[in-house]
């Protein structure tokens, strides 16, 4: 049976450490945690050749390094670096202290790469881009959610407890709307919009599932108000 007052704590991957910080965002049980919306998407769903990019911007491309990493050290910092190409050029990636990455990449296979591109002189640079090969989908090729943080929690490991939330609760929560309501004004159900509000396919899941959210807000004022 489904308890949304149930401690976040025993979601999956939480543990004492990372409920304390979830603590301090105000996230104290599975309710909380599914309601925590994000702030903002980033969109890592459509590569670009390389010959497309541009200067700063933030892109996702898809490339084939021409070899394996290499490594140096530079006192205690370990920089490791990748070239990759495309059918339309080349761009050389850089690592820090990721020395875990030294066969991470196969030369002749297709990868993903995420990051802020640069053009030096005509040579394309990225820096400490997430990736994932091809076939793979769990940093790339989708609409990414960003939440607002507290300090030593980050991005990647907030959107894994949420995913692990929304799976306890995937499909089960009681609808709060009734039926000829969410048919009248077109409104998605509860799981779907809470489903999409957290990640969207495309944009205009976020629209429909904000739609929802904000619709059922101002009915509860309303309400309150004694003016529905």
């Amino acid at each position: 049976m489904l308890d949304l007052n149930k401690d976040v704590k025993y979601v999956k991957t939480v543990g004492p450490n990372r409920v304390q910080l979830l603590n301090k965002l105000n996230i104290y049980t599975l309710k909380d945690l599914i309601t925590y919306y994000p702030r903002d998407y980033e969109d890592r769903s459509k590569p670009k050749n390389l010959y497309e990019c541009v200067d700063g911007e933030d892109v996702l491309i898809e490339a084939m390094p021409t070899g394996r990493i290499s490594e140096m050290h530079k006192g205690r910092m370990t920089i490791s670096k990748l070239i990759v190409k495309d059918q339309t050029g080349t761009c050389y990636i850089t690592w820090f202290n990721q020395g875990y990455l030294r066969d991470k990449f196969q030369p002749g296979r297709m990868y993903r790469f995420f990051g802020k591109i640069s053009n030096k002189n005509g040579r394309l640079e990225m820096n400490s881009p997430v990736y994932d090969e091809i076939d793979q989908s769990k940093n790339t090729g989708k609409i990414i959610p960003i939440y607002p943080l507290t300090f030593e929690l980050k991005q990647n490991t907030l959107r894994r407890i949420i995913e692990n939330g929304l799976l306890e609760v995937k499909g089960q929560l009681p609808e709060t709307l009734p039926e000829y309501v969410l048919k009248d004004n077109n409104l998605w159900d509860i799981n779907n919009t809470i489903e999409r509000i957290h990640f969207p396919v495309e944009f205009s899941d976020f629209n429909k599932a904000r739609e929802r959210l904000v619709f059922e807000e101002l009915l509860t004022k309303e309400i309150k108000e004694g003016e529905y």
